[in-house]
Parts: structure tokens; sequence; C-alpha cells
């Protein structure tokens, strides 16, 4: 993968594969939040769940029904997701 990548697959709105993830942040069955190389995504819906995580790749494929995708530009500076935590980023 190409590490200044960042795309989005939206596939019916039920199956979302997303390169350039940097941190998953949280996750529930209504909604993710991710930081990508392009900012933090909020991703929300119903039924959520992530099929897929390649930490290596920088991708994740997220199904459900996709309701919502939003980005934001404020970075939180101290708070880490999964990714940080795993690996002590």
């Amino acid at each position: 993968m190409d590490r200044d990548r960042h795309s989005i697959i939206l596939e019916n709105r039920k199956r979302l594969v997303i390169e350039g993830v940097t941190d998953v942040i949280s996750f529930d069955d209504i909604s993710v939040e991710l930081d990508t190389i392009s900012g933090k995504l909020n991703i929300s819906g119903s039924e959520l769940h992530i099929h897929t995580l390649c930490v290596e790749k920088g991708q994740i494929e997220v199904e459900g029904r996709i309701s919502e995708l939003v980005y934001e530009d404020v970075e939180q500076k101290g708070k880490k997701g999964v990714f940080g935590r795993l690996f002590g980023q």
C-alpha cells in the first residue's frame, strides 16, 4: 500500500473498505471512529461490525447499514485508539 494514499469504497451502503487508516479510536454497533491520513473519520449506521482489520496495510472493512461518513479536521492529542494501545504509539 502507498502510505500516502487514502481511499474509501462504499458498496450498496452495506460494505465499506477504507485505506489509509492510522488508528481505530472506538467502535460499536452504531459508530466507528477512525484516524486516517486525511483526518479523523466518523462512520455512523446500525448493525456495524469490523469485518477485516489489517494493521500493516492501514486497511479496514466495515459491514452493516452505513448511513453517514463525516470527517473532522480537529486533532485530539493524547487520546490513543486500538492501534496506539497495541503498538505503544
